[in-house]
């Protein structure tokens, strides 16, 4: 693999892999809070959108919302793609690692080497489905495993049963080790962040807790991620941030399981956005707003213009 730096983007190349994406960005000051960018390709004859996602290290889903009159399955030769990079930082510390688990996306806040410069990686990543819900909260990685055995828990083999598929009790390294290559075990009793014999499910809720990556994506993290390294496991549908005294609103689809349960999201952004500009010559717009809220696509869009005497920029 090697690297090379774009206007201060580090871009990993995995020449012999998959990922042409992956991405680390100089951290920004703490008054920003977007970093990334929004990017275009064709497809090709033989391309799904599921290809495109793993060539160009964006998710399942995030793929699919950002192209919604894109077939997934034969989107044609030439046909323009969308792929969502620029993101805007979940509220949490920028330290160690954040999983936002609407987003289904991992964050890791770390200093590079060797001048020990802020940076911040980002990754898509599955999460667990409605009935495996990932647990939010704050947790440790508390063990690494390069090449891990996997033990499956025995609810997992009493619904493998269930199916008809029983499982073994131990699953060696290998193909047809559910694990992949890396395991990360966190403080939390029985989850992990982990690669996969299944990368193209990343992206998406199909996992029964734990965190899943692109195989190419923890091949790079794992050896920057130290034992005892912070977790922060957050549930933000709505991200609302600043980038050159413009506000930008990110909106996700909430989990299934918090619909209806949680205060009503337009109310909820509303909010957010008011307490944002409380005391700033910002003028929202409206339309921009709403359309967001509808769309729920994940990508950041501008939702503020300025005043300053007398002149509107």
């Amino acid at each position: 693999m090697c690297y090379c730096k774009i206007s201060g983007v580090l871009l990993l190349l995995l020449v012999n892999g998959s990922s042409l994406w992956a991405t680390m960005y100089p951290l920004p000051p703490t008054d920003v809070d977007l970093v990334g960018e929004e990017r275009k390709t064709q497809a090709l004859a033989e391309d799904t959108l599921l290809d495109i996602a793993r060539r160009y290290d964006v998710g399942q889903d995030e793929i699919l919302l950002a192209n919604p009159n894109v077939d997934r399955w034969l989107p044609g030769e030439g046909a323009e793609v969308v792929l969502p990079g620029r993101v805007i930082l979940p509220r949490a510390e920028r330290n160690g690692l954040v999983l936002n688990v609407p987003e289904m996306r991992l964050y890791y806040f770390f200093n590079s080497e060797p001048d020990k410069r802020p940076m911040v990686a980002t990754y898509p990543v599955s999460i667990g489905r409605m009935d495996w819900n990932t647990p939010l909260g704050m947790a440790k990685i508390v063990k690494k495993d390069r090449d891990p055995t996997w033990y499956p828990p025995e609810s997992l083999k009493l619904e493998a049963i269930a199916k008809g598929t029983p499982l073994p009790d131990v699953v060696p390294p290998g193909p047809a080790n559910p694990l992949g290559r890396y395991a990360m075990r966190l403080s939390i009793p029985g989850y992990l962040i982990h690669s996969t014999n299944k990368p193209f499910g990343v992206g998406m809720r199909v996992t029964h807790g734990c965190v899943r990556m692109y195989p190419e994506n923890i091949e790079e993290l794992f050896p920057l991620v130290p034992v005892q390294t912070k977790v922060q496991i957050v549930n933000q549908p709505i991200k609302i941030g600043w980038n050159n005294n413009t506000l930008f609103l990110e909106v996700h689809p909430e989990l299934d399981e918090d619909l209806g349960k949680n205060q009503d999201m337009t109310c909820k952004a509303y909010e957010m956005i008011f307490d944002a500009v409380e005391n700033k010559d910002a003028i929202l717009d409206i339309k921009t707003i709403k359309k967001a809220l509808q769309e729920k696509n994940g990508m950041p869009v501008p939702i503020t213009t300025f005043v300053a005497d007398g002149f509107q920029f």
